[in-house]
């Protein structure tokens, strides 16, 4: 029988709740009869009683499906033989084995939520991550639910020439009335978050890779036609990662085939199902005339990560979604890994740190603030977070840091040979580098249990006479949501000690023989307060510490900025280097803050000049880094660093600097400039990006200055430049310049690409991006302009997502005008796309922070938003907990 369901508050899953299913799929047989407006879905289940679950119905999931008709190992049940609501079909009394055949109707067109199968612009294609595949038919949609899949495909043979799905390709053949129909097997158990199938009029880019025990794998990405001269690089990439797997983790690729598929309409960056990766096409499109090196490297990197979640996360996957960092955070610690490996390791772990701390830090002194491993949640898709992804792969790090990298991959070999086709815990995992290694990581899984960034501070003492050196190191965690009192981390603490003139001492700890000779050591933190003793210290050092952040922890370490600068220049950890000028920067900035706020007169630190000065000169320094060095913070990240931010003081500080140390350094910016601005074709290697980088840098330090020739020389490099990277580099610094020249490069630059959705992207977030106070009529109006549909996410996030989340000056108007528009958004979105929707709330996730005006306002937006009718789960969520949060 149907029962209608009632309106409900969404409901709570807890991790203390799981159980075991009650059945499980041996064999699913999907037979699809592809429609854009009406697909037909014919699902044919081999299932059993699992001995290990508990005495429970059959319950499968489904929503927004039309039932067509249901049997049971070949008879029809009727209406009083099970019950269904708008989210499940329920089938009481069940014999231990059964085949299910159960046949549904689902509308893609219709389905702008872009979950289960939906019609992107002239494909059909799929996104089953977390819990789409019930949008497709009835199933048990859950991680730990494992089948072997056969799909068969059924379409018009002119309109989508193209159809795949998982696995290896079994058969196809050709009807008389002008269909066509193709048959894949994939013979690797999956759950059904995995599932995919694609069906278009795609273009193939091919290649081959061959394995390391000699089996060839056909390597194709599917692209719209007019992008097929855009998939070289991704193919590259992806042939890379391939080779880096094998050497690095040992694990080969097992299907003969691997297919990529780039998509416009897509929620995230790319999905890992099994043998077919699903791109959002931001994610994999590039030619140096239309993507920035920044999206090379992007791309380089998900199109490892996709690859190497066939290991991470498809052969070895999630028991339940509490688990979703076991895969995440494993699978980003590895992408990582190999973005270092291949291009800058100092710039990679730069911009990781960069993201944790502007994204994550942030996330864990909010509302939303939650573990690794979450205890609850209301809508998973809200917790595909920065905590899950980033801090996971910063625990991963850690394991590796304390254990060493042999027997780190002693651990994962094990950890892959042990659970191969199963479905884990985080727990398994920690467990497999234990008994690989013989060590205890029980304290260390707090890093799964508790939400929060630790604090540690660093108290030092130096006995001249002892030649004794005394490092004390305090943690706490501050309360999060759930969670007022925190036990102590196991932490990771690189260290290094740097005599007056920069050179490394040896490192001798109080009872041991011999002295560490290296340049860092590994303390490991484990207390609330601990004290290390180092011997023989032949003179007064200056202790680096958190070498290359070594713990995804807050450092409370005073130290002066004389002292600051010195590590700027000397510490022989890059990151340190860089690290060390950031918080440098910040003080300074900080201080020029509170002049503002006094009206006291604005002074320009000579210290800091100095050192710019220094960086500049050093020819020992690779130019990526000292880009990085020369990178002013964020005004995001500075308004983290203050009780209560100032956001137009914050601006004012940041242009301030930024002008000043431009006009002192003019004649330095200018000669690197030109040094750099070699006239060569665009290739992706480390070395031509670290020269565009810097050259990019001095560009806006100069234009930065005020001489209005630095505006014809943007110009001209936009006139002249041959590659993305450069022309973008040019527009994002005319975007600040009122006046018709800024408008001509706008308007010019639009005629140029308007053909291209990628890049027309780019045009779209360079516009809300810009700090000119009419940048909120501006982004108004760009909605209505052709180039923006509020449909497509990557539209939304280019130019509503940049607007709210990193535009702060215009964003936290004292009017109040951004957030008013932000509530707009997000209530046409959550009627659309709900997981959109809920992600744009994120730029309200530190409104306790900041001002009584600016917080009354950010409260009264949530509070319109949290009366809605028929909110989605995803929004009720992250909007009850916002104003829920003290």
């Amino acid at each position: 029988m149907d029962t209608s369901a009632t309106e409900q508050s969404p409901k709570v899953t807890l991790l203390a709740d799981y159980q075991q299913p009650a059945y499980l799929v041996d064999e699913a047989l999907l037979q699809f009869d592809l429609d854009s407006a009406k697909t037909r879905v014919v699902s044919t289940l081999t299932m059993r009683k699992n001995p290990q679950g508990p005495e429970a119905d059959c319950i499968l999931d489904g929503e927004a499906l039309t039932l067509v008709s249901l049997k049971l190992d070949g008879k029809k049940l009727e209406g009083s033989q099970f019950q269904r609501t708008t989210s499940q079909l329920l089938i009481p009394n069940l014999p231990d084995k059964f085949e299910l055949e159960i046949i549904t109707e689902i509308e893609p067109d219709q389905n702008t939520a872009l979950e289960g199968l939906y019609y992107s612009g002239s494909i059909l294609c799929t996104q089953c991550e977390a819990e789409g595949f019930r949008r497709i038919t009835y199933y048990p949609d859950r991680p730990d639910v494992m089948s072997v899949f056969t799909v068969t495909i059924v379409a018009d043979r002119e309109k989508w020439p193209v159809m795949l799905s998982n696995g290896n390709m079994e058969d196809q053949g050709v009807f008389d009335d002008g269909r066509h129909w193709v048959r894949w097997h994939d013979p690797h158990p999956k759950p059904s978050y995995l599932f995919a199938l694609v069906a278009g009029d795609l273009h193939v880019q091919q290649d081959s890779f061959t394995t390391q025990s000699g089996r060839e794998v056909a390597l194709r990405i599917y692209v719209d036609p007019e992008n097929k001269h855009k998939c070289d690089h991704a193919l590259t990439s992806l042939k890379q990662a391939m080779k880096w797997d094998e050497d690095t983790y040992g694990r080969e690729y097992d299907l003969d085939v691997f297919m990529i598929v780039a998509v416009n309409d897509f929620n995230m960056g790319a999905m890992e199902n099994k043998g077919l990766n699903i791109f959002n096409a931001a994610c994999v499109l590039a030619t140096p005339e239309t993507a920035t090196d920044d999206d090379f490297y992007t791309i380089q990197s998900i199109v490892a990560h996709e690859y190497f979640h066939n290991w991470s996360g498809n052969r070895v996957t999630c028991r339940d979604w509490f688990q979703l960092s076991l895969k995440e955070g494993f699978t980003v610690m590895r992408d990582q890994s190999f973005s270092a490996d291949l291009n800058s390791a100092a710039v990679q772990r730069i911009d990781d740190v960069n993201g944790l701390r502007s994204m994550q830090f942030a996330e864990d002194a909010g509302p939303m603030a939650h573990p690794v491993r979450p205890d609850s949640y209301i809508e998973i898709s809200n917790f595909y977070t920065v905590t899950i992804y980033e801090k996971g792969a910063e625990v991963v790090r850690m394991i590796n840091t304390l254990v060493g990298d042999e027997e780190f991959r002693k651990g994962t070999d094990l950890y892959f040979d042990r659970h191969d086709g199963q479905a884990v815990t985080t727990d398994d995992f920690v467990k497999a580098i234990e008994d690989a290694n013989a060590v205890d990581l029980s304290q260390f899984k707090r890093w799964y249990e508790q939400a929060g960034t630790p604090e540690l501070t660093i108290d030092t003492n130096y006995d001249p006479i002892e030649h004794r050196f005394t490092l004390t190191v305090s943690q706490a965690c501050p309360a999060t949501p759930g969670q007022t009192t925190k036990q102590p981390f196991h932490i990771p603490l690189a260290v290094g000690l740097l005599d007056k003139s920069g050179t490394s001492l040896d490192m001798q700890l109080e009872g041991e023989a011999e002295p560490h000779h290296g340049d860092t050591r590994i303390l490991s933190v484990t207390e609330a307060s601990q004290t290390f003793e180092f011997i023989n210290v032949s003179s007064e050092p200056l202790a680096s510490v958190l070498r290359g952040f070594s713990a995804p922890v807050k450092l409370n370490y005073d130290l002066s900025n004389h002292q600051l600068a010195f590590l700027m220049v000397n510490d022989k950890d890059s990151f340190n280097r860089w690290d060390a000028g950031q918080k440098l920067i910040i003080n300074i900035l900080l201080e020029l803050v509170a002049d503002i706020q006094q009206n006291n007169q604005l002074v320009l630190s000579s210290l800091l000049v100095n050192q710019f000065e220094r960086i500049l000169t050093d020819k020992k320094l690779d130019p990526a880094l000292v880009a990085k060095m020369l990178t002013l913070p964020t005004e995001n990240y500075l308004a983290a660093q203050m009780t209560t931010p100032d956001v137009d003081a914050i601006h004012q500080a940041r242009e301030f600097l930024k002008r000043n140390i431009a006009v002192s350094l003019k004649g330095l910016f200018n000669q690197t400039y030109e040094k750099l601005s070699i006239r060569k074709a665009y290739d992706f290697n480390a070395d031509d990006m670290a020269m565009r980088s810097l050259k990019n840098v001095c560009l806006s330090y100069l234009v930065a200055s005020g001489d209005p020739m630095q505006l014809q020389r943007c110009l001209r490099q936009m006139k002249q430049a041959d590659n993305m990277t450069e022309l973008l580099a040019g527009l994002r610094l005319m975007v600040d310049q009122s006046g018709l020249e800024r408008e001509n490069a706008l308007r010019s630059f639009y005629e140029q690409w308007k053909q291209d959705r990628q890049v027309v992207d780019k045009w779209l977030a360079v516009q809300a991006a810009s700090t000119l106070p009419d940048t909120l009529i501006r982004v108004k109006g760009l909605m209505k302009h052709e180039a923006f549909s509020i449909k497509n996410p990557n539209n939304v996030r280019a130019l509503i997502g940049m607007f709210c989340r990193n535009n702060p000056v215009n964003f936290h108007a004292k009017d109040g005008s951004g957030y008013r528009f932000l509530v707009e958004q997000i209530l046409v979105l959550d009627k659309l796309n709900p997981q959109v929707a809920a992600r744009m709330l994120g730029a309200l996730n530190s409104w306790r922070r900041y001002d009584e005006q600016r917080q009354q306002l950010m409260k009264q937006a949530l509070e319109s938003i949290a009366e809605q009718q028929d909110l989605s789960a995803d929004v009720y969520e992250i909007v009850t907990k916002y104003l829920a949060a003290e």
